[in-house]
């Protein structure tokens, strides 16, 4: 390959890190707008989703060329694949945001719970920071970086079991609040889907490195890591 396609290879990664990161700050805002009821915010954050789309448009166009023009090799193939792949769930992410920024739109009434939004505040924290590794990972082809994105997810999954059931108990203790929480469990299953798909991403990490398609999902390959991590949590509460 010569001179000119690892330039173009290089923008495209490039581009990709920069799409990824306006994803993050989405998710930061859209968080920020829900804990702090902040509909306008939560608008801006509604109406930016369009640039997020039209990021990935440009991103799939700039890697199908880069593959009809260049006939790249098998490396570097696997790297345009996984970001074409990629570019896929983190244009999810985006409407993840849009999601939370919908549900402090909606949100009603006066049943906040402090200790749930401050549940909120921390998997949206581990989810940002799990983003913001993997678009590290990514530049640097960084398979150990992968692997720990991946196990960071197993934190959002127990937080979000152990509040969905709190929830569940607070709707079922007191009819009136069933429209308000509703929107915190909205909130918390966006969050968690949100921690799957970067791990998504993680995985198409370990594809650029080694070829390989991997399930690194801990939630998912082992159920019982989220019971387990329940009862610690639950453990170390009472200490």
């Amino acid at each position: 390959m010569g001179v000119m396609f690892d330039s173009e290879l290089k923008k495209l990664k490039s581009r990709f890190v920069e799409m990824g990161l306006d994803t993050n700050e989405q998710l930061y805002q859209a968080t920020k707008a829900f804990l702090d009821h902040d509909s306008v915010l939560a608008k801006k954050v509604i109406n930016g989703d369009l640039a997020i789309n039209d990021e990935e448009v440009s991103l799939e166009k700039r890697a199908l060329k880069l593959i009809a023009l260049q006939q790249p090799l098998a490396n570097d193939f696997r790297t345009i694949i996984s970001i074409l792949k990629a570019s896929n769930d983190v244009e999810r992410l985006g409407d993840y945001a849009v999601h939370i920024g919908r549900a402090t739109v909606q949100l009603k009434g006066n049943h906040h719970s402090p200790e749930i939004e401050q549940a909120i505040e921390e998997m949206s924290a581990v989810v940002r920071e799990m983003l913001e590794k993997v678009l590290d990972a990514y530049v640097y082809t960084d398979e150990k970086a992968a692997y720990e994105v991946a196990n960071q997810d197993l934190k959002v999954d127990i937080i979000y079991v152990r509040e969905q059931k709190r929830l569940l108990e607070k709707m079922m203790s007191n009819g009136e609040s069933i429209p308000s929480y509703e929107q915190y469990v909205s909130v918390i299953r966006t969050l968690e889907r949100a921690g799957d798909h970067i791990v998504n991403l993680a995985e198409w990490v370990i594809y650029i490195a080694n070829g390989k398609l991997v399930e690194l999902n801990p939630g998912k390959t082992d159920p019982d890591l989220v019971e387990k991590g329940l009862k610690d949590t639950s453990k170390a509460n009472k200490k």
